[in-house]
């Protein structure tokens, strides 16, 4: 716990680029049931407010998990005796900026707290940015709640 604790306030990041493909749209949109044309129908988001089709926010949101996977990894000592981790929840979450098909995305974290929940539980609280290659705002700002289960 405690090199986790020695942890916050810490940026891990950035990862590696990740390209927003219209493929990984359009998949998107038929998992969740969203096919709206400013995502899906290139020929018309063309003619659109952003002039291309452009990445569900819930998207932009979801690819957090992948690009955590592609931060240099912590200390192991930090994860000694880890046998579970899961996504407990999210905190103030908000898309400040479309991401546009074929933008590349990364994602940086700050550990904002490591707090003891149970005997074998800590809950991490993480502020994570996703930020766009070449864009002013960030896509997706978002404080995320995993759960760390110890043996």
């Amino acid at each position: 716990m405690s090199a986790l604790r020695d942890l916050v306030d810490v940026e891990l990041g950035p990862t590696a680029w990740r390209e927003v493909t219209q493929e990984r749209i359009d998949a998107f949109a038929a998992a969740t049931d969203d096919p709206q044309w400013i995502h899906t129908d290139p020929r018309r988001a063309a003619e659109g407010p952003f002039g291309t089709t452009i990445a569900h926010g819930f998207l932009t949101l979801s690819l957090v998990v992948h690009l955590g996977k592609t931060i240099p990894p912590i200390d192991a000592a930090a994860y000694q005796g880890v046998v579970m981790g899961v996504n407990y929840g999210l905190d103030k979450v908000r898309f400040p900026a479309p991401v546009p098909v074929g933008s590349r995305v990364r994602a940086r974290r700050r550990l904002v707290a490591a707090e003891q929940k149970a005997p074998n539980t800590i809950q991490l609280k993480q502020e994570v940015s996703v930020e766009i290659d070449g864009g002013a705002k960030p896509a997706c700002v978002a404080e995320t709640l995993t759960r760390l289960v110890f043996a």
